[in-house]
Order: C-alpha cells, then sequence, then structure tokens
C-alpha cells in the first residue's frame, strides 16, 4: 500500500458543529462536539482540546473538517465518533476550517 493510498482510505469531509459541551471528565481540557457530517454521515461525537482558543458560544454553526471513518475512541466515559482536525499552535489548537461556506458532508478529495 502506497503512502497515497493510506491518504485516500481516510473519510474527510466537512461538517457544521451543531451543539458543544463542557467536558470536565476529561484528562486534558476539551469540549464535546456535535458534528453534522450531512445526510449521508449524520451527527457524530467529538472530544476536542480546544479551550484555549475558543469559547463553546464561538464553535456552534462553525463548519469544520474531521475524519469521519476512524474506529469510535473511549476518552473518560465519552465514545469519541470522529476527529476533528486542528493545527498546534503555541497559543493551542486551531481548527481546520474551510474558507467559503460549505454544506455538510463534502468530501475532501
Amino acid at each position: 500500500m502506497t503512502i497515497y493510498d493510506h491518504f485516500e482510505a481516510l473519510d474527510l469531509r466537512s461538517g457544521c458543529i451543531q451543539k458543544v459541551e463542557d467536558f470536565p471528565e476529561a484528562r486534558k481540557p476539551a469540549f464535546k462536539l456535535y458534528v453534522d457530517f450531512g445526510p449521508e454521515i449524520g451527527v457524530l461525537k467529538s472530544s476536542a482540546q480546544i479551550t484555549e482558543l475558543y469559547k463553546k458560544e464561538d464553535l456552534l454553526n462553525k463548519t469544520v473538517v474531521g475524519i469521519v471513518n476512524l474506529p469510535p475512541r473511549q476518552i473518560a466515559n465519552f465514545m469519541s465518533e470522529c476527529l476533528v482536525l486542528g493545527l498546534y499552535s503555541a497559543d493551542g489548537v486551531v481548527l481546520l476550517c474551510p474558507d467559503k461556506e460549505v454544506p455538510p458532508g463534502l468530501k475532501l478529495g
């Protein structure tokens, strides 16, 4: 399998954050995100360590990019079903977001 094949195996989609909750049970500060990835995928849950740069109210209806075909991962008492992508900066994690408005569910490709 080539490196490109590995990349192609990831299902990266646009998603719209529908709900944000505090996640005090997480080992590191995090939010619980509920992200709508469109009619084909639906709403998936994600634990995101993005509390340094984002407030809950700033995240609602924000379009992000996430990987939707990884196995679920137990984080404390929460099952994370997708991975919302971000970049590590000196100030905290910066979410990857499209620079134009796009509907939920668009596939990176």
